[in-house]
């Protein structure tokens, strides 16, 4: 899937509103595209339409957990590649081991701490640009040997 021009799109998945407002007031200052999802099965939904580069995913949310959802985007080949931050107020070395399993690619705890989550938002973008980059130079590379035709 071909990625769309312009700036970063996130998805914020949380079912508490005042997570999502905090959230949103932190990203303020990022050059980015923002839309939010209430619950696991609403987060799916979005992700299908909107297409993030980065979701910031709240473990304990209704319908589906963060967890699922996670495994479930890990799963499907056209969303694989989303970086996923879990923002959680779980702290439990299993509740953390449990993430990395079904394929989170950061961690943050509640209550957020605004330096931390751009940092981590950063980077994870800039992961996410690098890895379009080298996809499309793959691509490139593999239509450059094609075109060659069989070596002699």
């Amino acid at each position: 899937m071909d990625l769309p021009k312009g700036p970063p799109r996130i998805l914020i998945a949380d079912d508490n509103f005042q997570n999502v407002e905090l959230l949103e007031a932190y990203l303020a200052e990022v050059d980015c595209e923002i839309r939010t999802a209430i619950d696991g099965e609403d987060t799916l939904r979005v992700v299908e339409e909107f297409h993030p580069d980065l979701l910031l995913l709240d473990v304990m949310m209704p319908r589906l957990s963060g967890f699922e959802v996670c495994k479930k985007l890990r799963a499907d080949p056209r969303t694989r590649e989303i970086q996923i931050l879990m923002v959680t107020a779980l702290n439990e070395p299993s509740d953390f081991e449990r993430g990395v399993q079904v394929g989170t690619d950061d961690f943050l705890t509640k209550p957020v701490n605004k330096v931390e989550l751009l940092c981590r938002i950063k980077s994870l973008l800039k992961v996410r640009h690098l890895k379009t980059q080298l996809e499309r130079t793959l691509a490139y590379l593999a239509e450059v040997e094609g075109s060659r035709g069989p070596s002699s």
